[in-house]
């Protein structure tokens, strides 16, 4: 299996022929198919990343497609994969789902990758590892986003722009504030 820069770096050939069958599907929904077939693993994996249900997940995954078949002619092509319209319909669906249930939103924390958050730190004591964990809980939706699709999905500054509608020299500083905020709540709680 490709690891996530080659599923969404894709050719200028490969994004024309996929922009064909956008049209195509726009035409005659049969066409969808071809869509749903080729991106839905990668939004069931997003969508389960972020629940704590499977059920659930395929659910919402469900969900997500629904809407962009239902929005397909709403849908502007603008050099990217279309794997970054349906991120992002995922994660409002994720968000509006947690917002139903009134519910926290479920925080799937990988500390192999925390290390990589507080970079230039010496190796993290247990202590500090907890709490740099309950800072990254912590945080708000939109910054523990940015961190997961960064850090614990290693997702490239261009995809996350996309995914969240942001500019990718925007989605560098956030990323860039959010990472200087924890670790400078680490260097607070030296124990």
């Amino acid at each position: 299996m490709q690891g996530n820069k080659g599923l969404y770096h894709q050719t200028e050939q490969q994004l024309n022929s996929e922009q064909e069958i956008i049209e195509a599907a726009k035409k005659d929904l049969l066409h969808f198919k071809k869509l749903y077939n080729k991106y839905y693993e990668q939004i069931f994996r997003y969508v389960y990343q972020r629940m704590d249900d499977k059920d659930t997940a395929h659910d919402v995954t469900s969900q997500v497609f629904l809407k962009s078949m239902n929005n397909l002619n709403k849908f502007k092509y603008k050099g990217v994969p279309f794997s970054a319209w349906l991120f992002r319909i995922a994660s409002n669906e994720v968000i509006q789902f947690y917002k139903d249930k009134k519910s926290e939103r479920t925080v799937q924390i990988q500390t192999d990758y925390i290390q990589d958050i507080v970079a230039n730190e010496s190796e993290l004591r247990r202590e500090q590892l907890s709490i740099v964990i309950e800072e990254i809980a912590e945080l708000p939706a939109k910054e523990l986003e940015l961190i997961e699709l960064r850090y614990f999905e290693k997702r490239p500054f261009k995809e996350i722009s996309q995914i969240l509608n942001i500019t990718e020299s925007n989605a560098k500083v956030r990323i860039h504030r959010i990472v200087a905020k924890l670790k400078q709540s680490l260097k607070n709680n030296r124990l």
